[in-house]
C-alpha cells in the first residue's frame, strides 16, 4: 500500500477560502432552507467548512432578483455593458492568486500546475466577452423585397439563463458561461456544486466590486433539488449546464416542461492516436501527463492512448516511466502534480473500477492500482496497456488518473478504435504527416480535435468546445459561444 504524506496548514485554509453563504440581489444570504452542507478539504478528509445550501425558495428569490437586474441589464448601452465587463475582467486578473489559493482547498486541484492558470483563464475569458458587448448586431437581410417592405433582424439576450456549474473546474466552467450571458444582455443564476461553492462566490464578489447591478449575477449553492428548481422555474429562459450525461437526461426533462432551450457540456472519452513518425520525446510525456492533470477529472483529457503497434511497447514503456514519476501528495506543495480526487466517493468509486480492470484482465497493469494510505482521497495513477476496446477502461468515464493504452496497425483501425464509444467530445492526435491530418480530422466523430502538442486549447476563449453524442450539444467559446444566449428576432416593417 502506498502512503502520501499531506501537511496542509488549516489556517491558511480558512483564510484563503470565500466566507460560504448563497448570493441573491446583491445581498449575502447565510440561513437557506436546503441545509448545510460540511465541506471537506480533499487533501485531508478534515471539514473547512459548513456551506449555506438553496432549496427551492431561495431559488425562486435568486430569479426574481435576476428578473429585476434584466430591467436594468438589458437595454443598458452596449457600450456601458462593455465598459463594465471590461473592470470586471481587470479586477479578475488582479486576483489571479485568490482563484489559485482556493483551487487546492476546494476541490483539490495542484497549486503548481492547473489550480496558477485558472484565474489567467478566467480573467481570459470574461475579457474576450466583454470586448463583444457592444459588438452584437441586428443581421439585415433582404433590405427590400419585390414588395419595398424593409426586413431584417434584431439580436436579443434571453433573460434569465440558468447556469449549472461543474465541480471539477468550477472557475473556469463560470468563465466558459457567464461572461457570453452577460456580453449578450443577459443575467444568470449561478448553482455551483455543494462541493465546490468558492470560485463562484469569488467571482460574484468582483463582480459588484466591478459595479455591476445587484442582482445581474446570483449565486445558489446547492443539491439536486435546487437544480431541478431552477430547470423547471418559468423565470428562468435558457439551461447550459456542464456535468455527467445522467443528470443532463434529467435536467432535459424538466426543461421539456416549458419546452425550455438547453446547452450540455458533459462528459468525454477522447481517443490519442499516437503514430510512429511523430516525436516520442516531446509527445510522450505530453501524453501521459496530459491525461493525468487535474487528477484525471477531466472531461476531456485524452484518457484513451492508441499507438501505432511499430512504436506500441516503446511507448508504454516511456509513457510508464513519465507516470511513475509524477509527484502525488498535497495540493499546496508546488512540486505536486496529482493531488486527491474530490471526496470518498469519487476516491472509492475510481479505485473500485481499477480493482474490476484487474479483475476481469480488461488490460494489463502496468503501473499503479495500489491503494493509498492517507485520510485524504487518493489513487495511485494508474496505466493499462492491451485494453480491450470495449471494457468499461476504454468505455467509461473514470474521470481519475487511468489512463488506457490500445495499439493499432492501420489509419482505418486508429479511426474504428477512436470512434468506438458513446461519447464524442474531443479527439487528439500526434503525427507529422499532414496528409494523414487532413484524412483523420474529418472523420473523428468529436467536437473538438487536437493535433500535436501544444498550448491547451481547451482553454482558449476564442475556439467553440463542446461535443456530439452523449457528450452533449451546443459550443462555449468563440461567436458559437456567444451566440447561445442570443434569440434572432425577424422583423418586416411595410412601408407606409
Amino acid at each position: 500500500m502506498v502512503t502520501v504524506d499531506v501537511r496542509l496548514h488549516q489556517d491558511r485554509a480558512r483564510q484563503d477560502l470565500p466566507r460560504p453563504r448563497l448570493v441573491i440581489g446583491g445581498k449575502d444570504v447565510t440561513d437557506a432552507s436546503g441545509g448545510v452542507h460540511e465541506h471537506r478539504n480533499p487533501a485531508t478528509g478534515l471539514v473547512q467548512a459548513r456551506i449555506p445550501l438553496a432549496g427551492p425558495a431561495e431559488v425562486d428569490q435568486a430569479v426574481a432578483a435576476a428578473r429585476q437586474a434584466f430591467e436594468v441589464w438589458g437595454p443598458m448601452r452596449p457600450a456601458e455593458r462593455r465598459r463594465l465587463l471590461t473592470r470586471f475582467a481587470g479586477l479578475i486578473r488582479d486576483h489571479i492568486p485568490d482563484f489559485a489559493a482556493i483551487c487546492p482547498l476546494e476541490n483539490g486541484v495542484c497549486i503548481g500546475g492547473w489550480a496558477e492558470n485558472v484565474g489567467p483563464h478566467v480573467a481570459d475569458w470574461t475579457e474576450y466577452y466583454a470586448g463583444w458587448a457592444d459588438k452584437i448586431e441586428g443581421m439585415v437581410g433582404a433590405a427590400y423585397s419585390p414588395y419595398e417592405n424593409v426586413e431584417y433582424t434584431l439580436a436579443e439576450p434571453y433573460g434569465v439563463i440558468g447556469h449549472i456549474i461543474t465541480w471539477n473546474s468550477p472557475a473556469l466552467s463560470l468563465a466558459m458561461k457567464v461572461p457570453p450571458s452577460l456580453a449578450a444582455g443577459n443575467t444568470v443564476v449561478i448553482k455551483p456544486a455543494e462541493s465546490t461553492p468558492f470560485s463562484a462566490l469569488l467571482f460574484a464578489d468582483l463582480a459588484r466590486e466591478a459595479g455591476l447591478p445587484d442582482g445581474v449575477i446570483n449565486v445558489v449553492t446547492g443539491l439536486g433539488d435546487a437544480g431541478a428548481a431552477l430547470v423547471r422555474h418559468p423565470g428562468v429562459d435558457k439551461i447550459s449546464f456542464t456535468g455527467g450525461p445522467a443528470t443532463a437526461r434529467r435536467i432535459m426533462a424538466d426543461a421539456a416542461l416549458g419546452l425550455k432551450p438547453v446547452v450540455f457540456e458533459l462528459g468525454g472519452k477522447s481517443a490519442n492516436l499516437l503514430f510512429a513518425d511523430t516525436d516520442l520525446d516531446t509527445v510522450v510525456p505530453y501524453c501521459a501527463a496530459f491525461a493525468m492533470s487535474n487528477t484525471g477529472q477531466g472531461c476531456a483529457l485524452p484518457t484513451r492512448l492508441l499507438v501505432e503497434r511499430p512504436v506500441y511497447d516503446e511507448v508504454v514503456a516511456r509513457v510508464t516511466a513519465v507516470v511513475a514519476h509524477l509527484p502525488v501528495g498535497d495540493p499546496l506543495d508546488p512540486t505536486t502534480f496529482i493531488g486527491p480526487l474530490i471526496d470518498s466517493a469519487a476516491r472509492d468509486r475510481v479505485q473500485g473500477l481499477i480493482d474490476k480492470a484487474v479483475e476481469e484482465r480488461a488490460g494489463r497493469l502496468v503501473h499503479g492500482g495500489e491503494r493509498i494510505d492517507s485520510d485524504g482521497y487518493f489513487v495511485t495513477p494508474t496505466v493499462f496497456a492491451d485494453v480491450d476496446n470495449r471494457s468499461d477502461l476504454a468505455q467509461r468515464e473514470i474521470f481519475g488518473p487511468v489512463l488506457a493504452i490500445t495499439p493499432f496497425d492501420t489509419e482505418d483501425e486508429a479511426l474504428a478504435l477512436a470512434n468506438d464509444t458513446e461519447y464524442g467530445l474531443s479527439a487528439y492526435l500526434q503525427t507529422r504527416d499532414i496528409g494523414r491530418v487532413n484524412r483523420l480530422v474529418p472523420r473523428l466523430r468529436a467536437g473538438t480535435v487536437y493535433v500535436n502538442p501544444g498550448p491547451n486549447p481547451i482553454t482558449s476563449p476564442a475556439t467553440p468546445f463542446g461535443g456530439v453524442g452523449t457528450s452533449g450539444f451546443g459550443r462555449e467559446g468563440g461567436r458559437a459561444g456567444l451566440d447561445e444566449f442570443i434569440h434572432v428576432k425577424g422583423v418586416g416593417v411595410a412601408r407606409a
